[in-house]
């Protein structure tokens, strides 16, 4: 049953995350605290359905508040698919598209990009740093490096973050395969990508907690209090959080 075995090839690659990842999920972890520590922000990026990532993560019950999803319409499968893929080559529209985003030397930014080889996420990382911000890269470093570049100056995401955190997935994404057919199907990018996200955060809000201190969490609108709380939440980081 093919249902069966997509679900074993999730398990062991989250397996290989587990026994691979770990420290450089607690790098990143490290580096998210200490932003938060400092009244700084997580930006979360990416193009296409990697926009998933960001808003997997801002806004999100049970997530921490201080997230500000970067989610360019450009950039978005809605309205025309194939445009958010012109669009994620286009060298300059990274500085544009930071450029109108509330940003600070205490923030971190933590872009997603499976293949790691288009101008827009690199020229992220890029402009972030240029900010004074620390890059996380989550992305497949088998799949990377098996491809050309399309960033003008040669480099591919994992190249110029600070911390890369590797999703271990194949070159293509997509892991199934039915005889006699010659395309791959089953991506397990998003799958393993969200469960990453989350143990990471789940990390970021422990070291918070070791030092002393509560981080502000979103809690579900269908609670009871839920409202009342996210409200606060909402007055004390809209001026901080763009897309708040």
């Amino acid at each position: 049953m093919l249902a069966e075995t997509f679900l074993n090839k999730i398990e062991v690659i989250l397996a290989r995350v587990k026994k691979t990842q770990l420290e450089q999920i607690n790098q990143a972890a490290q580096e998210i605290a200490r932003s938060i520590k400092n009244n700084g922000i997580l930006h979360v990026f990416g193009c296409g359905h990697s926009q998933i990532y960001a808003m997997e993560l801002f806004y999100r019950a049970g997530g921490i508040v201080p997230v500000n999803a970067i989610l360019t319409p450009a950039l978005s499968l809605d309205p025309k698919a194939k445009l958010s893929t012109f669009a994620e080559r286009q060298s300059g529209l990274a500085k544009n598209i930071l450029d109108n985003e509330i940003t600070s030397t205490h923030d971190t930014m933590l872009i997603a990009s499976t293949s790691g080889r288009n101008a827009v996420p690199v020229e992220m990382a890029e402009e972030a740093q240029k900010i004074g911000m620390k890059v996380i890269a989550l992305t497949s470093l088998d799949f990377s490096k098996q491809v050309a570049t399309r960033h003008p100056g040669g480099k591919k995401l994992y190249q110029v973050a600070d911390i890369v955190i590797d999703n271990c997935g194949e070159v293509g994404d997509a892991v199934m395969e039915i005889a006699g057919m010659e395309v791959k199907f089953a991506p397990t990018s998003t799958a393993i990508g969200t469960a990453i996200l989350q143990a990471l955060i789940a990390q970021v809000i422990s070291n918070l907690a070791e030092a002393g201190i509560e981080p502000p969490i979103w809690v579900s609108s269908n609670l009871d209090q839920g409202d009342a709380i996210n409200n606060q939440h909402i007055k004390n980081y809209r001026q901080r959080i763009s897309c708040l």
